[in-house]
């Protein structure tokens, strides 16, 4: 064997015992996650650490997949899990899924314990219209719900937004997430968003980066924008005055999507904003702080 031979020999069995090598030690995740409280309505910030880069990492629980994206390097992955507004305490497993540069599947399993979280009441009168509608209106009624839920269940496979989300508008919660309704002395649905206060006109800034893939007059919740982030997250804000975007139109972090009204079925000026993480029901104030870099002690 001459030695331009013997040189790509040695090249060659080098190159197989390092995949040989990489094979041998299997992939495994050092698991971290950062929450408000582990309770239904409550967003989870998962962060995966892996021993070597990774091609993919996806993780299944409450039913549902909730998807991760990496640094640049592969090896630290993160993902955010939305804690149901139903969800019932118990312990519950996140199943990771994930995929080496070499093709190779593997599974890891984190627990997450969820505890009870009991909501106030709250006591609201509105026009009757708004509790029991016309029947002419009920055709529209269905139309406009049947949209709105097919759009949160569309997962956009790219993530749109980046860093910390912002408050849309500056003002204080004036109705929280999950609080039960009593409307006009009926029993409705519980309070699936966060009513922020605000005067008319007020303007309501997009939280983070995203698609906008809704903007309409809709029977109960007024103007409504929608804003898809990606990954199935999404912003939901209602009873605006007026609009400042368009559906397809690409906004930024602080651009303004519309303006503060009181459209729909509300008792006064203000701004409901609604988050669903793949179709889960979450506190976007929980969004705010998982992402916020701040302690949450």
């Amino acid at each position: 064997m001459n030695l331009p031979e013997l040189a790509l020999t040695l090249l060659i069995s080098f190159f197989s015992a390092g995949i040989q090598g990489a094979e041998s030690d299997p992939a495994r995740l050092e698991i971290s996650q950062r929450f408000r409280t582990l309770q239904p309505g409550e967003v989870v910030l998962i962060s995966a650490t892996s021993n070597q880069p990774l091609k993919s990492l996806e993780g299944k629980i409450f039913q549902k997949t909730f998807y991760f994206y990496p640094d640049s390097n592969s090896t630290l992955w993160s993902g955010l899990i939305g804690i149901d507004l139903n969800i019932p305490a118990d312990l519950y497993r996140l199943n990771l899924q994930g995929v080496t540069l070499t093709g190779s599947r593997f599974d890891q399993v984190h627990d997450l314990r969820v505890s009870d979280k009991e909501f106030p009441t709250r006591h609201v009168t509105v026009e009757q219209k708004y509790v029991d509608p016309p029947p002419e209106e009920l055709k529209r009624i269905g139309q406009e719900s049947k949209r709105v839920k097919e759009l949160f269940s569309t997962t956009s496979p790219a993530r749109i937004w980046e860093g910390p989300f912002l408050l849309p508008v500056p003002g204080t919660t004036t109705s929280g997430f999950g609080r039960r309704s009593i409307i006009n002395g009926k029993a409705r649905s519980p309070h699936s968003g966060t009513d922020l206060r605000a005067k008319e006109g007020t303007p309501v800034k997009a939280p983070n980066a995203g698609l906008v893939v809704l903007v309409s007059n809709l029977y109960f919740s007024g103007n409504t924008v929608i804003v898809d982030h990606g990954q199935g997250l999404y912003s939901y804000f209602a009873h605006l005055s007026r609009f400042a975007t368009e559906e397809g139109e690409r906004v930024v972090a602080g651009q303004i999507v519309g303006h503060v009204g009181a459209t729909g079925r509300v008792t006064g000026p203000h701004l409901h904003w609604t988050v669903r993480l793949n179709q889960s029901r979450v506190d976007p104030l929980s969004l705010i702080a998982v992402l916020s870099g701040q302690d949450l002690d």
